[in-house]
């Protein structure tokens, strides 16, 4: 399929086949995109995990409004934030590309130092809902790769983060969850698969100067 028909194939899975699992390649695919997705500045304050047991599952189940995508998919993404984003973390980014790029601590210590700046000068809050930004990036071009792989997918906000951040224990790792992404192949009775999307026609929404 060309890039429009991988996106109108696309919708938003209803219920899974609970019986169909991706494989360890295409889970492998989605594990690079994600680490390829763009983020501000390159420092990745985001993390995923991939939840494939079934009892894990069922617990996010029900503080998820008990929406079936999450029990009958293959494996449940779920994207995090990192709760400290400091020197520290622009420090291991900085240090990081001048190993990949072989480029010296005087190419990029005001870019640095600049950083530093900004972060220091940000609340925790303004911080975090930056980062809550990239995981939207992130999600965004999951499903897409997803459409591209013929990987069906639902994107999901209504859960109630606390209550999974305590199930996947994530204060522990300095994480709070922020979205979710069930993934898998849909199910033949998902009536939603058969219909037709509804868009506002290109001319309304699209504007060319």
């Amino acid at each position: 399929m060309n890039t429009i028909e991988s996106l109108e194939w696309r919708y938003a899975c209803k219920k899974f086949d609970e019986n169909k699992k991706l494989t360890e390649t295409q889970i492998d695919t989605l594990k690079k995109a994600f680490n390829l997705t763009p983020t501000s500045f390159g420092l990745q304050p985001v993390k995923m995990l991939i939840i494939e047991d079934q009892e894990l599952k069922e617990k996010i189940f029900k503080h998820s409004f008990f929406q079936i995508q999450v029990t009958t998919c293959s494996h449940l993404l779920v994207f995090c934030i990192d709760t400290v984003v400091d020197e520290k973390t622009i420090d291991a980014y900085f240090d990081m590309e001048k190993e990949v790029r072989g480029v010296s601590e005087e190419v990029i210590s005001d870019f640095r130092n600049q950083l530093k700046d900004m972060y220091k000068n940000k609340s925790k809050e303004e911080i975090e809902q930056s980062s809550i930004y990239q995981t939207y990036i992130i999600l965004g071009n999951l499903m897409t790769v997803c459409a591209f792989e013929k990987i069906d997918s639902c994107p999901m906000e209504g859960f109630i983060p606390e209550k999974i951040d305590e199930i996947l224990n994530l204060s522990d790792k300095n994480l709070k969850s922020v979205l979710m992404l069930p993934v898998g192949y849909r199910a033949e009775d998902d009536i939603m698969s058969k219909m037709k999307k509804v868009r506002k026609p290109l001319e309304t929404i699209v504007e060319e100067l």
